[in-house]
């Protein structure tokens, strides 16, 4: 057995059993790949995967618990790498980021430069994508930390903390007739245009249940997944705006709009960081946990990791 191995057979499961992808993604030939794992299960004297002719079809029952054991061999394989770039070089090294683009633009750029001026030595990889696409990255250790709101407690695999609270803001054009009125309610927001994220991002989901508790139906006009994206086009008068409140703070790019909060309206959303669980955590990677919210400490991740993210709720 060896590492080659292990890792032709996990990424077969990551790939949806396609080993002509799993070819691609490690840089190999697919008969290479067909080759070590068939070596791979004759030494074991079992079938990870059940095959059709050539082709691999789906997981056996005993490859279920082999490729268990597979995932925490290799996550132990990475955390001895990680271990050994801390005491070899314990300020430099690279921190991997998945994150969405909200957090991306009006969220980390603090804290990063506050951890490179701490480490400078350390470089940073951002990698953005929806929320889902965040915990898959994690899951996968393309990144060792996420940041992002909807989906990552959903992953039993990953440790997740709260980090801060954020509510949504309404953004008009400065001439708009909803701002004559003292309080805008979800009933005046329906007869309008709305500009707002795409469902998977940035709070999405509370603004529908918002407008379905009241039997309301939007008329969401475009969807964005860039708040810069959603303000360029309320400036262009094509509806009212629902972005993030991260989004208007301290931005001059909305000298020209009216911003007003939302939280009555669709309550508080939780950012959240996550981390995938039993992973070892180099000092740079705690420090900039804690850079995110003073609500984190590094003495609570590592807590966290050790037990269940529920035990620290914040």
């Amino acid at each position: 057995m060896n590492l080659h191995q292990f890792r032709f057979a996990q990424e077969a499961v990551r790939r949806n059993l396609n080993l002509t992808e799993v070819a691609k993604a490690l840089h190999t030939s697919q008969p290479g790949v067909s080759k070590a794992i068939i070596e791979l299960e004759d030494e074991l004297g079992i079938e990870i995967f059940s095959r059709h002719g050539k082709r691999i079809k789906r997981v056996t029952e005993p490859g279920v618990q082999v490729l268990k054991s597979i995932d925490i061999i290799l996550r132990e394989v990475n955390n001895l790498k990680r271990i050994g770039e801390q005491y070899s070089a314990q300020d430099s090294g690279t921190l991997s980021i998945a994150t969405t683009h909200t957090q991306a633009r009006y969220v980390l750029p603090g804290p990063v430069a506050q951890l490179r001026q701490a480490y400078p030595k350390v470089n940073v990889s951002l990698h953005q994508g929806s929320p889902d696409q965040v915990a898959k990255m994690l899951m996968e250790e393309v990144a060792e930390i996420g940041v992002a709101t909807e989906s990552l407690v959903n992953y039993p695999e990953l440790v997740t903390l709260p980090c801060y609270e954020w509510q949504h803001v309404l953004v008009f054009p400065f001439d708009h007739p909803l701002l004559e009125r003292e309080r805008i309610t979800l009933e005046d927001l329906a007869q309008v245009p709305l500009i707002t994220y795409h469902p998977s991002f940035t709070g999405r989901t509370r603004i529908d249940q918002a407008f379905a508790m009241r039997h309301l139906s939007p008329n969401v006009v475009l969807e964005a997944i860039d708040s810069d994206v959603i303000k360029t086009y309320v400036k262009l008068g094509m509806g009212v705006g629902i972005v993030a409140e991260m989004a208007v703070q301290g931005d001059n790019q909305t000298a020209d709009l009216v911003s007003r909060p939302a939280a009555q309206l669709f309550g508080h959303n939780l950012a959240r960081v996550a981390f995938k669980r039993g992973t070892y955590l180099r000092q740079f990677v705690l420090r900039f946990g804690e850079l995110l919210s003073e609500r984190l400490s590094r003495d609570l991740i590592l807590r966290a990791m050790s037990g269940t993210p529920d035990d620290y709720e914040l």
